[in-house]
Order: structure tokens, then sequence, then C-alpha cells
């Protein structure tokens, strides 16, 4: 699933291409990934509207239209969207084409079908989509070790898995979480409430920076973010240990393990990463 990182290097390749582009129609091929409202309303609302810019919020996000409607879209497990020519060969599983009026198409691809839209007219407030249940972002002054200790010091589910809720950091999955705990020495399998003051220092002091080294990472042009179809961005030998199971640690050269929390695989090192 991308995460903050993958879905920001979208929203920053894409915006540029969009703004000021009007939508001319919509080819809707599959009306069931339009949670709201109805795919046709959705269809007739967007039609004729001109893109302002688009924002991002946790893995979530936002096409602003000039009549201060907001699309909302969640790209979950497989969804991915590129602005592409007309004559650009349509991949598998296209289920939404917003037609441009410079010629160009802005697509959305998903196998496994969970990606969802959602449109909001400037005075609907949005309780449904799941951004309103969202905590800080990694780069918030808020999360703190302060905040993150008083959220999570006195709960037995491991670390990782409270990392992995939206509500408590916004847009770390997977990855970032094995990511995060590594940098931060924490095992993705201890129980939050036996960390340390320390480790939650360390804790809040790292997740801006792995998010930071993750868009660095990311950074692409336009033209090779096409040439990728999308899923190029997931560079997993910039990752420290996600993706290097059985591998050496780039810490200390012990052997990365693979364990499972909270039903995710976690990969981790068993000397830098140690129980307490």
């Amino acid at each position: 699933m991308p995460e903050l990182p993958e879905v920001e290097t979208i929203k920053r390749i894409l915006e540029p291409q969009l703004v000021g582009r009007t939508i001319t129609r919509l080819t809707l091929n599959r009306p069931d990934i339009v949670e709201r409202p109805a795919p046709e309303v959705f269809a007739a609302a967007v039609t004729g509207a001109k893109i302002t810019g688009m924002e991002r919020r946790g893995k979530y996000l936002s096409i602003l239209l000039d009549s201060c409607a907001r699309i909302i879209l969640h790209l979950r497990m497989t969804g991915c969207l590129l602005v592409t020519p007309p004559d650009y060969p349509e991949e598998k599983h296209t289920h939404l084409v917003f037609h441009l009026d410079d010629g160009n198409e802005l697509r959305f691809i998903d196998p496994r079908r969970f990606g969802r839209f959602w449109l909001f007219q400037s005075d609907e407030e949005d309780t449904v989509s799941g951004v309103h249940k969202l905590g800080p972002e990694p780069f918030d002054k808020m999360l703190t070790a302060t905040y993150l200790s008083d959220a999570l010091s006195k709960r037995k589910r491991a670390i990782k898995d409270c990392l992995l809720d939206q509500s408590l950091v916004a847009g770390i999955g997977n990855i970032y979480a094995d990511e995060t705990l590594f940098t931060a020495k924490v095992r993705p399998d201890r129980a939050a409430c036996t960390l340390t003051d320390d480790e939650w220092k360390r804790l809040a002091a790292t997740i801006p920076g792995v998010i930071m080294r993750a868009l660095e990472a990311n950074a692409m042009t336009p033209e090779e973010y096409l040439a990728g179809k999308g899923q190029e961005y997931r560079s997993t030998p910039s990752f420290q240990v996600y993706g290097h199971v059985s591998e050496p640690c780039p810490r200390c050269g012990e052997i990365l393990r693979r364990s499972v929390v909270a039903g995710r695989g976690s990969v981790y090192c068993p000397a830098c990463q140690r129980e307490p």
C-alpha cells in the first residue's frame, strides 16, 4: 500500500500537470469505486470543473476544484494515478478516467479495486472518508515524545501495531513502521507499555527523519513516473530493513529476521533491536 512518502510523491508529480486543467468529461468503468455521491451525480459534478490544486492528508489525496468542491481519494492497496496522453496504452484495471481540456487524461488504475473516491461540496462536511479521524502528521509539532507516551504508555499492544494506527500518526504503514523502529532501536513486537522515556524520545525524533529520507529517495521526474507506470517509487534498495530479510543488518552485520506483528510481516535486527 502506498504510504505517506509515496502519496506525497504522487501529489508532487501530478499537481503541476493538473492545476489549471478543466475536466471535460469522465469515463467511469467501475461505478462502485465512487463512494459518495451516487456515481452519476459525481460525474455530473466534476464535468466542466477546473482543477485548482491538490492536497495530501495521511495517505489520502484531495483534488481541489474551482467550485470549492473537493474530490478525496484513497489508493488503498494497489491504486495508482497516471497523467497520460490520450493515445497512451490503457492499463488493465483502469477504472476511472478524467478527460482534460489539454487532451491528456488522469487515469486511476487499481488491480485489487479497493481504492475509493468521494466528492464533497464546499458546504458539506466530510464525516465518511476517514480523513476526519486521522492523527497528526509526522512533521507536526505536536508529535512529541510526550504525545506518544501519553497515548501509548499504558497499552499492551505491540508498538508496531500502534504506529499503524492512523488516528495516532497519519501516513505510517508497514514499510515505514519497520524503518522507524529499526532506526529507533525498538523491536516491533515490544508492548508499548514497556518503552522507556528515552525510547519515546528516540521514536518521536526518528519518525520525521525516516519520512523525509523516503521523500528524498522517491524524487523523480514526471517522465520517470509515467515510464514506471506509477509504481517505481517503491525503492526497496533505499530501505534499511524492509524487504531485506535474511540479509546483514546495515548497522551491525547481524542477519535480519522476519516476524509477524499484528498480522503484518515485520523485519528487524535481533542485535540492534534487542528485548529490554
